[in-house]
């Protein structure tokens, strides 16, 4: 039976990021043609709305955004990756983030045939951190496991800095041994030629 996850660790970010908070549906399911909804269950209705309608960060509905419903906090700053949706890719982006975006986020397909039809994912705004380029997850054409996301990402979202290492490491280790090399030859050759 299929069930929304989203990330078990808060998203950490720096006021003016742009993060994406993850949320997949596993096993893979196709919901591009669900209504997906992205709401803040921590904020209280306007209560000056005598109908106590619930606004959202984002709405998802007959293969497009429904604007009328959002709050005005998010207007043109969050998005779905819609490529994804066809994976049960349901990871929101939200752009140039402020302390007021900090908070719990509920991410909700209703029409799911299943038990977990939604997840919370926690974003932390943390005022003191340097701004980065993005602290999103980079997309994937599969969902990956929870597990594999604690593993590979960070608190901010991204990947972690062994990862991101790895490939400046494998490199500089293969220009050193070059070099080496190329010195040692050179140097061989000029002995057979004395």
């Amino acid at each position: 039976q299929p069930k929304v996850i989203g990330s078990l660790q808060p998203i950490v970010a720096a006021p003016g990021d742009d993060v994406v908070l993850p949320c997949h549906v596993e096993p893979q399911v196709n919901v591009a043609g669900l209504t997906v909804e992205w709401s803040r269950p921590d904020l209280q209705p306007d209560p000056s709305d005598r109908l106590s309608r619930v606004e959202y960060v984002h709405v998802y509905r007959d293969t497009r955004e429904i604007l009328d419903m959002k709050l005005s906090l998010y207007v043109r700053r969050t998005a779905l990756f819609t490529d994804g949706l066809r994976q049960g890719n349901i990871s929101l982006k939200i752009t140039n983030v402020t302390l007021a975006d900090e908070g719990k986020y509920k991410c909700f397909i209703p029409k799911l045939k299943s038990q977990m039809q939604s997840s919370i994912v926690n974003l932390v705004i943390e005022p003191n951190s340097f701004k980065t380029q993005t602290t999103e997850m980079p997309l994937q054409t599969t969902c990956p496991n929870t597990s594999d996301l604690e593993e590979e990402m960070d608190v901010k979202g991204g990947l972690s800095r062994r990862n991101r290492l790895i490939p400046v490491v494998v490199f500089c280790v293969l220009l050193i041994m070059g070099v080496g090399v190329t010195g040692y030859l050179t140097q061989k050759c000029q002995k057979q030629k004395v």
